[in-house]
């Protein structure tokens, strides 16, 4: 190799090694926040979740003992399968709903979708504090909306005390939820139909598809990345459901709306258990983990 080769090369692998360096300074601020405060929390979850931590106290190892009082503690059994019903019940309603509100805002002049575009997205950029009492307010036993309208239109004979019932206090929180979370599914479904093959489309009809047809067979599957998307995000968002519970009804009426991660935060913030908190925390992350990665799979088959 002759002297300007070697000085060329020597250039360019000076250039690519300044490039790097530019580009590792650039990502450190994310990176320093990435591990203090993600994945330093997590490992601490996992390693104090061994551990009888308590406030005022030195930590006392335990090894497995707090996931053994959790596979025996019925009201964890009640928050899990309250958390598993809003997940059941919000997903599959929030995409379903979110779908179909797109396709019909997607189909009107620009200025209107930009309008319900906006209209549907302000709960999501609105403060969870102020929708929540909002809608405290209309769930209200007194002069709360659905009461007054209930007894003047004749559905109820006397109101009804939606969040201290156990019957219908888990249903109020579903629907409450389900407001604030098709938003950005909706913003999200009229951008992935805007960017459909219009193409692809006009030649299923004119090979006589019907419109129906035409979106099961082409536009649903040009789809399916953001489907996929909304599923995982909403399923997360579910499980997490914590700000309604702490600011409606605190778990109750008798465990009727405890989840669990309302429950973490009663035993790790109001018992000071925080080894026993951060056990339940490992088994919710386990429990996301799994479902986020059955919900990939099923999207890549399709």
């Amino acid at each position: 190799m002759s002297d300007k080769s070697k000085l060329g090369s020597l250039r360019s692998n000076n250039l690519v090694l300044q490039e790097n360096v530019s580009a590792y300074l650039f990502l450190l601020p994310f990176l320093i926040f990435f591990v203090g405060f993600v994945l330093y929390p997590m490992f601490m979850c996992l390693f104090t979740s061994f551990f009888d931590a308590t406030m005022g106290r030195k930590d006392i190892f335990i090894g497995f003992q707090n996931y053994k009082e959790l596979a025996n503690d019925p009201v964890f059994w009640v928050a899990l399968r309250n958390t598993l019903v809003i997940v059941v019940v919000s997903v599959p309603v929030t995409c379903i709903f979110s779908l179909w509100v797109a396709t019909i805002i997607s189909r009107m002049p620009m200025a209107a979708t930009s309008a319900f575009r906006c209209i549907f997205y302000l709960p999501v950029v609105t403060g969870s504090v102020a929708v929540t009492m909002v809608w405290k307010w209309m769930f209200n036993n007194y002069y709360g909306i659905f009461n007054y309208l209930g007894q003047n239109m004749g559905l109820i004979d006397k109101p009804i005390n939606w969040l201290g019932n156990p019957k219908y206090a888990l249903g109020c929180i579903i629907l409450i939820l389900l407001t604030t979370s098709v938003g950005q599914p909706i913003v999200l479904y009229v951008s992935a139909l805007d960017n459909v093959d219009k193409s692809l489309v006009e030649a299923a009809e004119v090979d006589g598809a019907t419109p129906m047809q035409a979106f099961w067979r082409v536009k649903w599957p040009q789809m399916m990345p953001t489907t996929l998307y909304i599923l995982v995000i909403t399923t997360i968002n579910s499980f997490q459901c914590f700000a309604l519970i702490q600011l409606l009804t605190s778990g109750g009426p008798k465990n009727s709306t405890m989840t669990i991660m309302y429950y973490i935060y009663y035993n790790a913030f109001k018992l000071y258990r925080y080894g026993y908190g951060n056990a339940m925390g490992v088994i919710l992350a386990i429990i996301i983990a799994i479902l986020s990665a059955v919900q990939f799979k099923l999207g890549q088959e399709k």
